[in-house]
């Protein structure tokens, strides 16, 4: 079974991803967690904690439901794999569209909350840089300015398009599309 913070930190991704930050209410999330609201605030000390933890949360969780393979599946060529995880972030599971939509809240809200911006910022660098990491396999001989700049877009586009195909502008397959297609042009502009 779960621990009570992962039982929170699972409700606090389900109450922003319905509701939005601003809607984020304490009661409701130890609710929605099945604890109480003490409970929460010693694992989290205050709303800008809870905030921070969720962030940090569902990063964790898209770095799983990106990086997992089956034991049986044959292994991947670089390219396979850098493809792979990008399209894992527009699989049509619960999981994903909670956590694609949760991520679209919390990065509305930085907007107007600087110290969200900082804890934003630092999660969108680390994930561009585990995707220059990925392009950089499939083009060793790229330096890390140009890798970052193709990982740089890649992360833009997979969130405008994530956010299109969640609310419902954009069919889930057309999306995959679009990246790939993506993914061809920026390797094909790292070979030049």
């Amino acid at each position: 079974m779960a621990d009570r913070r992962t039982l929170i930190m699972e409700a606090a991704a389900r109450v922003i991803a319905r509701r939005g930050v601003r809607g984020l209410r304490v009661e409701e999330l130890a609710s929605e967690a099945g604890v109480s609201t003490a409970l929460i605030y010693y694992h989290f000390k205050d709303r800008a904690g809870i905030l921070r933890a969720t962030l940090e949360f569902i990063n964790d969780r898209a770095g799983r439901y990106t990086t997992e393979r089956a034991p049986d599946a044959p292994p991947l060529d670089a390219r396979g794999e850098l493809e792979q995880t990008l399209l894992l972030e527009l699989q049509d599971t619960p999981e994903v569209r909670e956590n694609s939509t949760a991520w679209g809240e919390l990065r509305a809200s930085a907007v107007f909350d600087p110290d969200l911006q900082e804890d934003l910022a630092r999660a969108t660098l680390v994930w561009v840089q585990e995707v220059a990491d990925l392009l950089g396999k499939v083009r060793p001989m790229n330096g890390a300015a140009a890798l970052a700049s193709s990982a740089e877009r890649l992360t833009a586009l997979m969130e405008g398009l994530s956010v299109r195909w969640l609310s419902g502008s954009l069919p889930g397959e057309h999306a995959r599309e679009l990246m790939s297609g993506a993914i061809d042009i920026e390797l094909e502009r790292l070979r030049r």
